[in-house]
């Protein structure tokens, strides 16, 4: 089915044409023509299936139907990652163009600022992370009063970070007359309960379930030792057929060290993960995407939403620790039709995730060999944790630490008698402490003439 058949106007229809779309993928197929009705959505469908464009573009059509633009903020968005925040605005731009609607986006790790002033040029759809979003609605800067459309984009990745409890408290600053948008790639129960709370009547919509990558995706894994990990990387991504890469990493540290690895090895790498500052991650999301870095390090950050087009290789430096997470990482390549290869490398201590990961996708990864074959086969033993101490010391300071003891100094204290009145204190005045020399006394004789 076209586009034109969903119900769309012309001038979305030039604009999507110009973007070298021309026909909806599923989830747009099915969901597009329940929102432009007003109907409440609950869309259950993996990354990269295209479900920003799924609710941008009805909204822009319901919106821009309206009278009052720029004034009020009637359209929220809300997603749990900067980069995916700024995705789905650059989407409400694109399609959007020449419509009469404007978007606007917050997140933080950057000055607020600039953001505030964008904000006071009118805003009719504000795409959002929570943390920011909440921090202007307590200065008095955003209001949701007017808020027509409420969208909660990758829902179950909020849970994930902690996000649930700050996104009930700003679904309570919305009119409780509006539509809601709920989509998320799986359906924990947690994530039902939001639902059944935000919902009204919902329409469902489901579209290949988390257990079902892209077909298009050619896996497969190589059995390694972890300190051979960082050869076989470089070996892999000096191939011909490897284009470009992103390659996930389980921790911000082990980012940082896999871009030194590949540099000594003559390789140009970025890294982006949470310790970065949102500058840094721009600008090395956008020399990747650009062609100018041909390997791009992550956490999981990167796995959801992020759309990186033509991405040749997913690589999985170290296996996730949720087989979910295995889903959406290689869902990062094999958009739109494309074909991609994602590329899985296992040591002895992850066994574990291994099997979990082909659980969940019903099959047995097929195994490559490489000239680094896997020779440790017994597991590491995590470090055992020290032993806490058998008492607590009797002196302690206000900080928790341990106060050393003086004997001759408690000893002289203890041996000072208590005494009361104006002597007392005159007598305690000339206490010298044991350690201390006596103090100089100095005396102002007359001089003689």
């Amino acid at each position: 089915m076209p586009f034109n058949h969903l119900g769309l106007m012309p001038a979305l229809l030039s604009n999507i044409d110009k973007a070298g779309y021309t026909s909806p993928t599923p989830i747009q197929e099915a969901t597009i023509p329940l929102v432009l009705k007003g109907h409440d959505i609950l869309g259950c469908a993996q990354t990269g299936t295209g479900k920003t464009a799924a609710f941008a573009l009805p909204i822009l059509q319901n919106l821009s139907k309206g009278s009052s633009f720029h004034q009020v903020i009637r359209a929220l968005v809300l997603t749990p990652t900067r980069e995916l925040a700024q995705q789905i605005h650059d989407c409400f731009v694109l399609y959007g163009h020449s419509l009469p609607v404007r978007s606007c986006v917050v997140f933080g790790g950057v000055g607020q600022p600039a953001q505030v002033e964008e904000l006071k040029k009118g805003c009719d759809v504000l795409v959002a992370c929570p943390g920011r979003l909440l921090d202007l609605m307590n200065q008095g800067i955003v209001s949701l009063d007017h808020v027509e459309i409420f969208v909660l984009d990758e829902a179950d990745r909020m849970l994930d970070m902690g996000f649930i409890h700050d996104v009930r408290r700003i679904a309570q600053k919305v009119p409780a007359s509006h539509q809601t948008l709920l989509f998320s790639a799986t359906m924990p129960s947690e994530v039902e309960a939001l639902a059944m709370d935000l919902l009204r009547n919902p329409r469902t919509v489901k579209v290949d379930p988390v257990s079902s990558p892209v077909k298009a995706i050619e896996q497969y894994m190589y059995y390694v030792d972890k300190a051979n990990k960082k050869r076989l990387l470089a070996s892999i991504l000096k191939e011909d057929n490897v284009v470009n890469a992103l390659v996930f990493s389980r921790t911000k540290y082990g980012c940082d060290r896999i871009v030194r690895d590949l540099k000594k090895a003559g390789l140009d790498a970025v890294a982006i993960h949470g310790d970065k500052s949102q500058g840094a991650r721009t600008t090395a999301l956008a020399r990747f995407k650009s062609g100018e870095c041909p390997v791009l390090v992550a956490t999981d950050i990167a796995a959801r939403g992020l759309d990186i087009e033509g991405l040749s290789h997913v690589i999985n430096y170290d296996l996730p620790m949720e087989p979910e997470a295995y889903i959406h990482r290689i869902g990062r390549t094999g958009r739109a039709g494309h074909g991609g290869t994602a590329i899985s490398f296992c040591c002895i201590d992850e066994y574990k995730q291994l099997g979990q990961v082909e659980k969940l996708l019903g099959f047995r990864l097929p195994v490559h060999e490489s000239e680094w074959p896997m020779e440790i086969t017994t597991p590491s033993i995590p470090a055992a944790r020290p032993p806490r101490p058998a008492s607590r010391p009797a002196d302690v300071s206000l900080r928790g630490e341990a106060v050393t003891r003086h004997p001759h100094i408690r000893s002289g204290l203890r041996n000072q008698q208590p005494s009361h009145g104006l002597h007392a204190s005159a007598k305690n005045a000339q206490t010298v402490h044991p350690k201390l020399a006596k103090p100089v006394q100095r005396i102002n004789r007359k001089k003689h003439s």
